[in-house]
């Protein structure tokens, strides 16, 4: 296929998604909504719908044309490589940018989907070579990778990091690691500001690498405010597995000792660690914000991107991470690569064409 026409199809996907989300009538649909529902709880169909606004956001036309217009992506691959990716399950359809990257190239997909989530990507699979046939020859979708890898591109945790690293050693490879967002606050943020944090905190139960897991905040920092401004929040109680989460840790930090402040849905605790457990968010003290930039510069490899108000954001100044609006974690364009690392220009460097 022709770069023109592998844009034309993606659109189209794009488009019957647009469909869906505006009367969410399609009985096939919610069928495949439905079963990623029923065997993963963090799943919910509000979460899923999210999931699949970015997605459809991404594959608008203009979107497409723009993006790939960064790259010399050749019009017609001629020699496509297979990339094989290993995809996260955390939050839902979480591999479809890799998917995006490696089928905008006109190369091959091997994906090994996560046991948490392998309902909705096969299902936009099998929508997308409904489209168009041709996709059917360049996306394969495996329990294990082919022993003949040329280039991987693999998801997990720290542990699983490791394993990866071990195991892929000799072929080209991304490999991605824990990472978390954070929020630097200084004290006059409003209470729409607050919100929107809240939005950063609370979407996908926080499970996302982009969900902001931790703040620092300038000493004396009373969280009166932010927990009048979260309030909105509330109903994530009623998910069971969120709620048993958040009695776990509350539990844990009353029989440890540990001084916390709680909302009776969320907890704050002071904690230098930046990932945080569900329904806690960890938040540190700074002095300084020049002082806070080259602290966070240190751990850089474990933050994906940063939240601030645009006063905060100068006094940052040039810092090498992202550093968004708040309310915008969850909403990354194409070219917001995770971990900083450019997909494209990787898959391209490997191609033989």
């Amino acid at each position: 296929m022709k770069l023109a026409q592998r844009i034309e199809s993606l659109h189209w996907l794009g488009e019957e998604i647009r469909i869906f989300l505006d009367k969410q009538e399609y009985k096939e649909w919610n069928h495949a909504l439905k079963l990623a529902e029923q065997q993963n709880a963090w799943f919910t169909h509000d979460n899923i719908i999210m999931a699949l606004k970015g997605v459809e956001f991404w594959l608008q036309k203009d979107t497409l044309q723009k993006w790939a217009a960064q790259y010399s992506i050749p019009e017609e691959n001629k020699k496509p490589i297979t990339v094989s990716v290993v995809m996260a399950g955390n939050i839902p359809m979480v591999g479809f940018h890799d998917f995006l990257c490696v089928l905008i190239t006109g190369n091959i997909l091997e994906a090994k989907l996560s046991s948490s989530d392998n309902i909705l990507l096969p299902f936009l699979i099998k929508r997308l070579t409904e489209i168009e046939p041709h996709w059917k020859d360049y996306i394969k979708v495996v329990d294990k990778l082919s022993p003949a890898l040329q280039a991987v591109i693999a998801t997990g945790s720290n542990n699983t990091a490791m394993h990866f690293e071990h195991y892929f050693k000799k072929v080209p490879h991304i490999i991605r690691r824990n990472r978390n967002g954070i929020g630097v606050l200084n004290g006059k943020e409003t209470e729409q500001e607050l919100s929107e944090l809240g939005k950063d905190i609370f979407t996908y139960f926080g499970l996302g690498c982009r969900n902001v897991s931790k703040v620092y905040v300038p000493e004396g920092y009373e969280f009166g405010n932010f927990f009048r401004a979260i309030e909105k929040y509330g109903d994530v109680l009623k998910h069971n597995k969120y709620a048993n989460n958040y009695t776990y840790n509350r539990t844990i930090y009353l029989m440890d000792g540990k001084v916390f402040t709680d909302n009776n849905f969320f907890a704050v605790i002071e904690n230098k660690q930046i990932s945080s457990p569900i329904a806690v968010l960890h938040f540190e003290y700074y002095k300084d914000l020049q002082e806070l930039t080259t602290e966070l510069l240190e751990h850089k490899e474990q933050i994906q991107c940063i939240v601030a108000s645009k006063e905060v954001t100068k006094q940052l100044g040039n810092i090498a991470i992202p550093i968004l609006e708040f309310g915008h974690t969850q909403s990354p364009g194409l070219t917001d690569y995770a971990d900083g690392v450019d997909v494209i220009k990787f898959i391209l460097g490997q191609s033989r064409s």
